[in-house]
């Protein structure tokens, strides 16, 4: 800071500097301080949480229900809760910095070593290391339209230059993304299933994918949602036989394992890829917490499977109904449904209203939709009743 009194920096003398100069002036200081691509960097807008929009509609908090962020209703694993609660009262101790039991335990689990897996303060995190990795101002990374929010912010925060390519069907269309592939390109990310959408790319794309992106681009295949799929492209066994070192695989604790507060998150790449992602992580970037909580819950198949059951039939209660009410959704192969009511914004007011928070889908350009994830059979019951006379009003 410029001090007309030169040498000057006790208490009263900054008090004077304060005086002298406008709130304007100084924020006009502080604002040239920050880098030039937070100006026009986009902020993720999570959906609302329970007791926020308790206290707007002045509800009893135990009364709201939340369908917003594809969150697992059946809450976390029992044997996780257990694990979790015997790491409290051990606090007071810094986490193990290299996660080894539990790498090691999720590497046995998907039949891959441990030098093939990265963890993260959620998924995000391990975008995050993307951009470290691989981005620049001379970069560019390809995205499908209605893509997941974070992929354009990292990579606006690493000075890339985003190429957004049109949807199909409110899908990825995986030809023209390859089309878009340039000399700079240096990542692609596709979410399989997507995100807000819930589509789902094809066997035959996928292996488009795989085969016709150049080496030297790496692939971000996202898979947060592949626990859901009964059937899914098993691209893990590319990575497992070190077939594509450009393959980079991305899943989550936060879905079907209900640990989202946890906030943690994997990739799985090849080991060259993997150590240099280690070398822009954080120390002591899981906690101890999230730690114990998913090796229990990698032990816990029951609890997996009745989240699978629960979520299966919620997709189809929905879209079942939804067909009855003549509404347009997108089929979901994910743990939510993309709906078109017509006016988004108005019928997620009015269904906070009634104490029921789903996501509108305007940050995404559908202002027209709702994305309703699966809640337990009573909580969608309630949420189809609501929306049904909404609608009929």
């Amino acid at each position: 800071m410029t001090n007309t009194r030169a040498g000057c920096f006790d208490i009263p003398c900054f008090e004077d500097w304060l005086r002298a100069n406008s709130a304007s002036e100084l924020r006009r200081m502080i604002a040239v301080r920050l880098n030039p691509q937070l100006a026009s960097l986009p902020v993720y807008i999570p959906g609302r949480p329970i007791e926020e929009v308790a206290r707007e509609h002045a509800l009893d908090p135990t009364t709201v229900i939340k369908l917003a962020s594809n969150e697992n209703p059946l809450g976390p694993s029992p044997k996780a809760l257990i694990a979790m609660e015997h790491v409290l009262r051990n606090l007071h101790l810094y986490p193990d910095g290299s996660a080894f039991f539990l790498k090691r335990k999720l590497a046995d689990h998907l039949g891959i070593e441990p030098d093939q897996l990265i963890l993260g303060n959620g998924s995000n995190e391990i975008i995050e290391f993307v951009g470290h990795a691989l981005l620049g101002p001379d970069a560019e990374v390809v995205v499908s339209q209605y893509c997941f929010a974070v992929y354009p912010i990292v990579t606006a925060l690493f000075g890339a230059r985003l190429i957004t390519v049109p949807a199909q069907d409110l899908g990825h269309d995986i030809p023209a993304m390859i089309r878009a592939i340039t000399a700079k390109t240096r990542v692609i990310f596709v979410a399989n299933p997507n995100n807000p959408t819930g589509t789902l790319v094809s066997r035959e794309d996928i292996s488009r994918l795989l085969a016709e992106v150049p080496p030297r681009v790496m692939i971000v295949l996202d898979e947060a949602y592949v626990e859901f799929l009964d059937d899914p492209v098993d691209c893990l066994a590319l990575v497992r036989n070190h077939v594509t070192p450009n393959l980079l695989l991305m899943r989550t604790f936060s879905k079907v394992y209900g640990l989202a507060g946890l906030r943690l998150g994997y990739g799985i790449g090849d080991p060259e890829l993997i150590a240099g992602f280690e070398k822009v992580r954080q120390p002591f970037n899981i906690n101890a917490v999230a730690q114990a909580g998913a090796f229990a819950a990698l032990e816990d198949g029951e609890h997996l499977r009745k989240t699978r059951d629960n979520n299966r039939r919620g997709v189809d209660f929905y879209q079942s109904n939804f067909v009855q009410l003549g509404l347009t959704f997108v089929p979901s192969s994910a743990n939510f449904v993309l709906v078109d009511v017509g006016e988004g914004q108005r019928i997620f007011t009015e269904l906070q209203k009634r104490g029921i928070i789903t996501r509108p889908m305007s940050g995404y350009q559908l202002p027209a939709w709702l994305r309703i994830s699966v809640g337990t059979p009573p909580e969608n019951e309630r949420c189809l009743k609501a929306l049904r006379e909404i609608l009929e009003k």
